[in-house]
């Protein structure tokens, strides 16, 4: 299930937004400006971002500024009642992706979350290429020119992730959160564990690497 934050302060709006992703499968995270989406990316992992411009504290243009600026490269979708081309010329030049204005079709927005996924490649076909090597999420399975291996769930799932996101650092807790569910019993440990294991499994392999950024977390380097 894809993690959608939806970042706006009208509480009517947010509430609505967050019901129609719902409804349509996705996972609604809502946050009423700038910085609570930022403490929220903090501690969760998000696929993709629907932020207003106008908010208190922090406004979507300098959310979006921020983002880019730290390298988080998600889809922004920015949904405002702003419409002259300078506010959009200004979105697009500080890194949003899709710009709608309101008062919008929720219908519409959904079939743009799912553009903006696909072209993300988090995609509906769920196969990720990584120089000679290629992850087909359906399948859990990793083909490598010298043959194919299908991988414990978890493993794959974790490895998904940090491939999915070369050169972002994910904690822990969030690789935790993501893959084992918030409710689970289980400690950042198990993420270690799996961490181990897939090394050892893919320690030949010349396309990518998982490294460990001491005190952060863990994060996928392609390899030249």
């Amino acid at each position: 299930m894809f993690n959608i934050l939806v970042v706006e302060d009208d509480h009517k709006l947010r509430q609505l937004f967050c019901t129609v992703l719902t409804r349509n499968g996705y996972h609604a995270l809502p946050a009423v400006d700038g910085e609570d989406a930022l403490r929220i990316l903090d501690k969760e992992f998000v696929d993709l971002i629907i932020s207003d411009i106008m908010m208190p504290l922090m406004d979507g243009y300098e959310l979006t500024k921020t983002l880019r600026d730290h390298n988080f490269n998600l889809p922004i979708l920015i949904v405002t009642a702003r419409e002259s081309f300078t506010d959009k010329q200004r979105g697009f030049l500080v890194g949003i992706d899709d710009y709608m204005v309101k008062p919008i079709d929720v219908n519409e927005m959904i079939l743009r979350v799912g553009a903006l996924l696909r072209r993300a490649k988090i995609v509906s076909e769920r196969k990720i290429v990584c120089g000679e090597t290629q992850f087909d999420y359906d399948t859990l399975t990793v083909f490598q020119p010298e043959g194919s291996i299908v991988l414990p769930q978890k493993e794959f799932y974790l490895l998904y992730k940090l491939v999915s996101y070369p050169g972002k650092i994910f904690t822990k807790q969030q690789l935790m959160d993501e893959i084992w569910g918030m409710d689970s019993d289980s400690d950042e440990h198990t993420v270690v564990v799996h961490i181990n294991r897939l090394r050892e499994r893919f320690k030949v392999c010349s396309d990518f690497e998982i490294v460990t950024v001491r005190g952060l977390g863990y994060k996928a380097v392609k390899l030249d």
